[in-house]
């Protein structure tokens, strides 16, 4: 499904970029491009089949130059066609590039793989830069509100310098506290609307070798702010991923400066197979007081040979290792922690949370292949299938040619299985557990402050798909979750809240909650950019 891999694309490539600061020395075109592109096209500009689009000989390229530029600057969404291909995904803004850099990937790229084009000058960057930064919001306009349920409220209270991952906040606050996916964090006062940057990446992180890709922001009950970051770092024999968590000293509820946050947590595993590096992202206090972290799978599904990108020598041939596709619980009283794996075979929990009786459900983005994505019970020790079993399909339903045997003697716990009405379930034909390519993402439980006809279940947002095969998600669920005859838990699934632009986590407060939209619109063929979104509350 297209949400990690969008990530991958928007985010994972990132930590190889340069600074934005103008080069002593001409930019090496090339070089760029490795370290910026080839991640979704690949080294020699073949792109992805039936995913992302060639670059060499590509008539859409050579057709428009000033085109050219502004995808560089500001992404691509919707359909396109190249060389009589129709591709149907997203593309980043790559706005840490300055003029010289975009210029020197475009000439490079126009003149390479068979193309043959007049250069590409910083000027002319100069000038489509300014006027993708003229008009954004006349070209990229806020959808209109969806209704509220009954008995509810909602609007808009806050619209955003750049697209948002996380929240955060603290008991009695007025602020909420925003994650940027490159890891800058900005503060929203929640009585007047007004964002304030609070912290640059730069003021926390080594920006010697690239920029970080952060995906998880939390406060623990010690008022403690932390911050889960990945970084592709070159080495040999193949690029790792250097994990790093931030934490700051305990917070304060007023509006002011946050402590600095330092580095608490470290680790490392080899990079993923090209775009898949899901990371580590979501990080939350349990009941318990320790921290769980979800760790994403490096592989779609469990490939052995550098996936799509096999034949580059950066990215181990290995699939999973022990310590990705999991969920660690770590000790925030340690000032070394390690790494206890609570769960494993969990592909990318990008969000997870507990019911007021201390129970674990996490939901998962599931693999490019149609298989539905997973809501799961999780329970220590237990194995949830991902690379070898997806939904309720049996280990022998192989959804990829290279989808490896379960090992002899592994007990896999199936996905939970939606009964409906929403989300692609049905009293006849539940599925386990969402719809595919949906991208689950958010997830609260809904305690005493909520209505009675809400009390005791969850809200789960969905960010909505990339795969053009029709739209899944771009909506908040509410989800019950109750014991059959045989213990084992099964949803009933209802769309509470529909559409929105890409919901990607919210957060409750009181009687309100708050909804964070990545992006102003929804669908995959609107052909628009993937400019910031805005912050909704929804009260009741």
């Amino acid at each position: 499904m297209r949400f990690p891999v969008f990530f991958a694309a928007f985010v994972f490539s990132l930590p190889t970029l340069l600074t934005a600061a103008a080069p002593a020395t001409p930019p090496d075109g090339a070089a760029l491009y490795q370290l910026n592109c080839a991640v979704c096209h690949n080294a020699a500009g073949e792109g992805i089949a039936g995913i992302f689009p060639p670059l060499a000989k590509a008539d859409y390229l050579m057709a428009d130059k000033e085109r050219s530029i502004r995808i560089v600057l500001q992404g691509l969404s919707g359909p396109i066609k190249v060389n009589g291909v129709d591709y149907n995904n997203v593309m980043p803004g790559q706005l840490t590039l300055n003029d010289d850099q975009v210029a020197a990937i475009l000439t490079y790229v126009r003149n390479s793989w068979g193309n043959q084009g007049e250069p590409v000058t910083p000027a002319e960057v100069a000038a489509e830069r300014a006027k993708v930064a003229a008009k954004p919001e006349r070209d990229d306009p806020y959808a209109a509100l969806p209704p509220a349920p009954a008995g509810f409220a909602l609007r808009e209270i806050a619209r955003l310098p750049a697209n948002g991952l996380r929240l955060a906040t603290l008991p009695g606050a007025d602020w909420l506290i925003v994650l940027h996916e490159r890891g800058d964090l900005y503060r929203v006062t929640l009585s007047t609307g007004v964002v304030t940057k609070l912290l640059a990446s730069e003021a926390y992180t080594d920006t010697t070798t690239g920029k970080v890709a952060a995906l998880g922001l939390t406060i623990d009950s010690a008022r403690r702010l932390y911050i889960a970051t990945n970084r592709q770092t070159p080495a040999k024999p193949y690029h790792l991923n250097r994990v790093i968590i931030y934490r700051t000293a305990p917070l304060d509820a007023t509006a002011g400066p946050i402590p600095l946050p330092k580095p608490w947590f470290q680790t490392s595993y080899p990079w993923g197979n090209n775009y898949y590096n899901h990371g580590v992202s979501h990080i939350a206090e349990g009941p318990d007081g320790f921290l769980y972290i979800s760790s994403g799978s490096r592989t779609d599904g469990g490939e052995t040979d550098g996936g799509v990108a096999g034949k580059s020598s950066i990215y181990w041939k290995g699939a999973e290792t022990d310590i990705t596709a999991a969920i660690w619980r770590v000790d925030p009283r340690s000032e070394n922690p390690t790494i206890d794996v609570f769960a494993r075979g969990i592909r990318n929990a990008w969000s997870f949370a507990w019911n007021d009786r201390g129970e674990l459900f996490s939901a998962s983005n599931g693999p490019d292949a149609h298989v539905p994505e997973e809501l799961d019970f999780v329970e220590r020790g237990k194995h949830y299938g991902f690379p070898y079993q997806y939904g309720e399909a049996p280990a022998t339903d192989r959804p990829y040619p290279y989808t490896p045997p379960a090992p002899p003697g592994l007990v896999i716990t199936p996905a939970i299985r939606n009964f409906g009405p929403a989300a692609g379930g049905s009293p006849e034909k539940p599925i386990a557990s969402f719809n595919p390519h949906s991208s689950p993402a958010g997830m609260i439980f809904c305690g005493p402050d909520w209505p009675a006809a809400l009390r005791g279940k969850f809200i789960m947002g969905r960010f909505g798909n990339f795969i053009g095969q029709g739209d899944f998600g771009y909506d908040l669920l509410a989800v019950d979750l109750r014991r059959n005859a045989a213990g084992v838990f099964e949803a009933r699934m209802e769309t509470f809240l529909y559409p929105l632009s890409r919901p990607i986590d919210f957060l409750q407060v009181g009687k309100k909650l708050y909804i964070l939209d990545f992006t102003r619109h929804h669908g995959t063929k609107s052909g628009r950019p993937l400019t910031p979104g805005r912050i909704l509350e929804l009260s009741w």
